[in-house]
């Protein structure tokens, strides 16, 4: 679902989202569920993180779980923050968004990285996903 009107100048990046989110939940071990993608504005963010987090501040990614068998919840992306956060790393806007719909979607399976050692589990998980998609290990630098 696109709220954010700059989304839509991302030339297929729909199908490739959906596809990461596809990979993500086969590899996290629920490929059954239905779940949504909203691409937001920062101020969306911002809003949902406030309301349901108590954080008056933007973020990139969102997920509400749904709590239902049939349907896993939604994940929610931010067009600048997204922007921001590519350009500071020298990353490539798309392959950055997709990491971020893999990861929101791992959240949606239970997956979380706030340990040291949730994380030991989780970042290896995205960094296969993506992987298999042809990006980069988003977390390389991280471990120089």
């Amino acid at each position: 679902m696109i709220e954010e009107p700059k989304w839509r100048t991302k030339r297929g990046l729909g199908a490739r989202l959906k596809r990461a989110a596809q990979l993500a939940q086969a590899r996290g071990g629920n490929a059954q569920g239905g779940l949504t993608i909203l691409l937001a504005s920062d101020r969306k963010l911002k809003a949902l993180n406030t309301t349901f987090r108590g954080k008056d501040k933007t973020t990139n990614v969102l997920s509400f779980s749904a709590r239902r068998g049939d349907y896993l919840g939604d994940v929610a992306i931010a067009y600048g923050v997204t922007a921001k956060e590519a350009r500071a790393a020298k990353k490539n806007f798309a392959d950055h968004a997709t990491h971020l719909a893999v990861h929101g979607v791992l959240h949606l399976l239970g997956y979380d990285h706030e340990t040291a050692r949730a994380a030991r589990i989780m970042e290896p998980l995205e960094t296969a996903i993506l992987g298999e998609l042809g990006i980069a290990d988003p977390y390389a630098s991280k471990a120089a």
